[in-house]
């Protein structure tokens, strides 16, 4: 009986398509194997994308340094041609990774057996050969790396299909699989051997070196749903090149060589990976720290006694946690500053210690990662909106990412860390559709966050939970994005079908224009075919065009009506005006009478007095609500429709120019000068033919309509701004200020050390 699935979250893949599929899957492994396949297509949509970026960029910069026109029309070609298929290469590598998730559990031996009979012997061709030898060798080179944690995920699937450890090509998140889909999804295109070789290197620098994040995630992922939580893989080739780079340096610090020699070779249960180059991002921020504590004197962490042990260090942050949710409430919450965190976090290690005894203190790493989570939260909070909901969500976030940070070194040095990928999340969230200036929030999304928040408070930290949490709130977010979408197309299409409708109206009245000129009629006539009749033929022009035989018939009775032509059956005529007058929103007995009456048709109930009923059908129809007006009613029409078409000014002019060539979907930000408040809104839409365009909220709700050239005149006065594309993310702007504040309280002091020296 399987009860998992109560009380589970959603898979990753809503798509039922875009999921791995196998019907021999248990319902747990299925659940699994589902979510760790979300988890890589997820993650490999950033390497993959640079990957591709990185492979045009050397093309480029060959064709640039080509000896002659051929070889650079070849280099050129080549880029063209990825360029022209890269989404679907992109589309081909996530299904040939899907596939390779499919096949786990799968008889391997019985699908390759019959393959290998029905092959034929032949001379293995020199480009295939090359492509073979120099995967073979990105495959060695990640394997070689990730040892260790290939070692683990291959159990680990293992024990979900039941089968062997995994290992090559029948592990899906294995090099070897990966880059074998790679090859496969660009298999169509017809390059030469030394661009697909060239292909290869740039996906072995942005996919192959980056998989220890993922694979990391996956481990962690699984080992928090119980899939062989104590398993531990030794470290062989790893730790004999670890060894060999110590060798050097045994004769210069023997004692310190022996003592590492001494220590346990099995990992601590919280041991990260091996160190790579990222380890240098904690630790340069580390050495700033401890030059402005040098150069302040007030930071200094060691204050007597022994310090904390990360087991206590993390009973004191659940401790705090629980005191600050018992004392504050949600509205109230603020973020904790470096030292305010570091006094409540030594009254908590010290409570209820007798009297006279040595205090606990931080470590100097215990205080750096407290000192840095907090300028990063700071940092973070000065990027966004002030005053609303994303500040109290930081301050509750704020202690449970801390003890992440202290769990975990990999939050300061992974940029793909689940934790901060969800903090990054939470706060563009809250900061886009939470308090941005679109009128109330978003209750649902409102609701969501504080679930997910109240969740990282309640469970302990692990790479698991945040990974749990981020695909529950980004399912939520494409949700949202969705239903934008939804909403921006719908204003999109209605603007277009009010301009057809402008566009029909002025065509209808060109073409009664005309008319009149030839024949000027008066009283009921006249008000019929100005307020009635000439939306019959904007809307029969509308739906059938102007070519088309409806609306010569409708041209036709307009001039049978002015007498132009000859009535050859008034009944007929009677029938079609009322059929006309009718689509137009008109009552079937006003229809009737105003027929019978402009054709002289007695009708069949008596009146008191004919010029009365002919000027009170005459107010009927000036009265009449027209074809389009209730869209007029609800959205005044734009200022630059009733100015003069004077001339631009020269810099305006160029504004409109500029304005004319942008992409749907800019961004732009409009200045109230009465208020000064400023708001953000999209380019949906504008016509070519009229100059008008349409803005939308980030919820795709209609903003604000005008003219471009009403526009260019608004940014030419400093009204209106268009806004530059943003390329990084909300997390990404906090911590590129962290660093560049510790640079600059670092400097002087790096200065007066050298003026001293």
């Amino acid at each position: 009986m399987d009860v998992e699935q109560q009380g589970r979250r959603q898979p990753f893949a809503a798509d039922q398509d875009a999921r791995p599929d196998n019907a021999g899957w248990p319902p747990r492994a299925r659940r699994l194997i589902e979510e760790t396949h979300a988890l890589c297509a997820s993650w490999l949509e950033s390497p993959v994308r640079l990957c591709l970026g990185d492979i045009e960029q050397r093309l480029y910069a060959l064709a640039e340094r080509s000896r002659n026109h051929l070889e650079q029309q070849q280099h050129l070609f080549s880029r063209q041609q990825l360029q022209q298929h890269r989404v679907a290469l992109e589309r081909r590598f996530i299904q040939g990774v899907r596939t390779s998730f499919s096949k786990l559990g799968a008889p391997a031996a019985a699908e390759e057996e019959p393959d290998a009979l029905r092959r034929p012997l032949a001379l293995l061709d020199q480009t295939e050969h090359e492509q073979t030898v120099a995967l073979n060798k990105l495959v060695a080179r990640g394997e070689a790396r990730n040892g260790t944690l290939l070692f683990e995920l291959g159990y680990r699937f293992a024990v979900l299909v039941g089968q062997p450890p995994l290992e090559g090509e029948v592990l899906p998140l294995g090099p070897q699989a990966l880059a074998c889909a790679f090859r496969d999804a660009s298999a169509s295109m017809d390059l030469p051997v030394e661009h697909r070789l060239l292909m290869l290197q740039s996906f072995d620098n942005a996919v192959v070196q980056s998989l220890p994040s993922i694979y990391e995630t996956v481990n962690e992922h699984l080992r928090s749903d119980g899939i062989l939580p104590q398993l531990r893989a030794f470290p062989t080739a790893p730790r004999v090149q670890l060894e060999r780079q110590r060798a050097p340096f045994a004769e210069q610090a023997p004692s310190a060589f022996a003592r590492n020699q001494a220590a346990p070779s099995t990992p601590p249960p919280n041991a990260t990976a091996p160190r790579t180059d990222s380890i240098a991002v904690l630790d340069s921020l580390r050495e700033m720290l401890a030059q402005h504590r040098a150069g302040q004197g007030a930071l200094n962490y060691q204050s007597g006694g022994r310090a904390a042990s990360p087991e206590e260090l993390q009973l004191a942050l659940d401790a705090l946690q629980l005191h600050v949710s018992d004392v504050t409430d949600h509205a109230t919450r603020e973020l904790h500053s470096a030292k305010a965190l570091r006094e409540e976090l030594l009254t908590q290690l010290n409570a209820g210690r007798p009297a006279g005894t040595s205090q606990m203190h931080l470590s100097d790493e215990q205080g750096d990662t407290v000192e840095l989570v907090s300028m990063l939260f700071e940092q973070l909070g000065q990027q966004m909106q002030r005053g609303g909901n994303a500040h109290s969500l930081l301050g509750d976030l704020q202690l449970p990412l801390l003890r992440m940070a202290v769990a975990d070194q990999g939050f300061f040095n992974q940029r793909e860390h689940p934790a901060r990928k969800l903090l990054s999340m939470v706060a563009e969230a809250a900061n886009d559709w939470l308090d941005g200036p679109e009128g109330d929030a978003d209750r649902s999304l409102s609701a969501k966050l504080n679930q997910l928040v109240d969740r990282a408070r309640r469970e302990p930290p692990s790479t698991g939970l945040y990974t749990s949490l981020m695909a529950d709130i980004e399912h939520h977010l494409n949700l949202l994005n969705r239903k934008a979408q939804i909403a921006e197309r719908r204003q999109v299409e209605a603007m277009q079908g009010r301009e057809r409708l402008e566009q029909a109206r002025h065509r209808a009245a060109e073409l009664m224009l005309e008319r009149f000129e030839r024949c000027n009629p008066r009283g009921l006539l006249r008000t019929l075919l100005e307020r009635a009749w000439s939306d019959v033929l904007a809307l029969t022009l509308l739906r059938h065009g102007e070519d088309s035989e409806a609306f010569a018939t409708r041209l036709r009775i307009t001039d049978q009506l002015l007498g132009q032509q000859a009535v050859t059956d008034r009944n007929l005529l009677q029938a079609e005006v009322e059929s006309g007058l009718q689509q137009i929103g008109m009552h079937a007995e006003e229809a009737v009478q105003v027929a019978q009456r402009l054709l002289g048709i007695p009708q069949n109930t008596p009146v008191s007095n004919e010029t009365t009923t002919t000027t009170e059908l005459a107010l009927k129809l000036k009265q009449h609500q027209r074809l389009g007006e209730h869209a007029t009613t609800e959205t005044p029409a734009p200022e630059p429709v009733v100015r003069p078409a004077a001339p631009l000014e020269p810099q305006t002019q160029r504004i409109h120019n500029r304005l004319r060539q942008l992409p749907f979907g800019s961004w732009f930000e409009f200045i109230d000068p009465a208020t000064g408040q400023v708001t953000q809104r999209k380019l949906a839409w504008y016509s070519p033919v009229s100059g008008n365009s349409l803005f939308v909220t980030r919820r795709g709700m209609r903003g604000e309509e005008m003219s471009l050239e009403h526009l260019a005149h608004e940014m030419a006065c400093g009204r209106a701004s268009e806004m530059a594309p943003v390329r990084e993310n909300l997390l990404d702007r906090a911590w590129q200020a962290l660093t560049s504040h510790l640079r600059q309280v670092t400097k002087p002091l790096a200065g007066a050390q050298r003026e001293g020296a």
